[in-house]
């Protein structure tokens, strides 16, 4: 039998078991393309089964408009009661509660996960805990000699210099702010240059051995 036989017989057959599955209508296209999928069938296949099976009585066809629908005959199916309906209402409405638990716990759970995924694993950590006892070492020992040192300054004694050296620098600067002055005075009615003068008096400046003055 060729290909084109075999879906043509076997057709009807899984078109109407998926009809009757779903309970629900569906286009020749949406048939085909959820059989098609899962057993390879091809849509004249599909379409030929369908109208067969509505010509036969076993599926339902209604038309809107352009388009054809199919479902399966709904007196194949027992009638459900009202209280049967409720309670498939209710074990619907657990069902979905526990589905919307479960994916919270998914949820919390894929989290975690991402957590752990981004620590450090056992042995990492424990290397990296002899690193830091290593390092700790290091560090008193270093601490140990500071402190067993001798030849500490005192508060008092870093003071003393830090204000001597604010005073030498005043001093400084208040010095070079009078030489200035007086070498100004002096130019005015000098009638070579500033260098030249400097030259002649055998005046030295700061800035001949690149000399500035520091920070206060």
């Amino acid at each position: 039998m060729s290909k084109g036989r075999a879906e043509q017989a076997a057709a009807p057959g899984l078109v109407l078991s998926y009809l009757r599955e779903q309970n629900r209508p569906y286009s020749a296209q949406d048939v085909f393309g959820n059989l098609q999928r899962d057993h390879g069938l091809g849509k004249a296949a599909v379409v030929k089964a369908l109208e067969q099976l509505a010509q036969q009585g076993k599926i339902k066809e209604k038309v809107y408009g352009k388009q054809k629908i199919y479902f399966a005959d709904q007196d194949e199916f027992d009638t459900v009661s009202d209280t049967d309906l409720k309670d498939l209402d209710d074990e619907i409405l657990s069902l979905t509660s526990k589905v919307q638990s479960i994916q919270q716990s998914c949820r919390h759970m894929e989290t975690e996960l991402k957590e752990l995924s981004n620590s450090l694993t056992t042995p990492e950590m424990c290397k990296e805990i002899e690193e830091l006892k290593k390092e700790c070492a290091n560090y008193t020992e270093r601490l140990s000699k500071i402190k067993a040192a001798t030849n500490h300054v005192t508060p008092e004694e870093k003071e003393k210099v830090y204000q001597e050296r604010q005073k030498y620098h005043r001093e400084w600067r208040k010095r070079k702010r009078m030489a200035t002055e007086l070498f100004d005075a002096v130019l005015e009615g000098y009638p070579k240059s500033k260098k030249q003068f400097f030259e002649e008096v055998g005046i030295e400046t700061d800035e001949d051995y690149n000399v500035a003055l520091p920070d206060p």
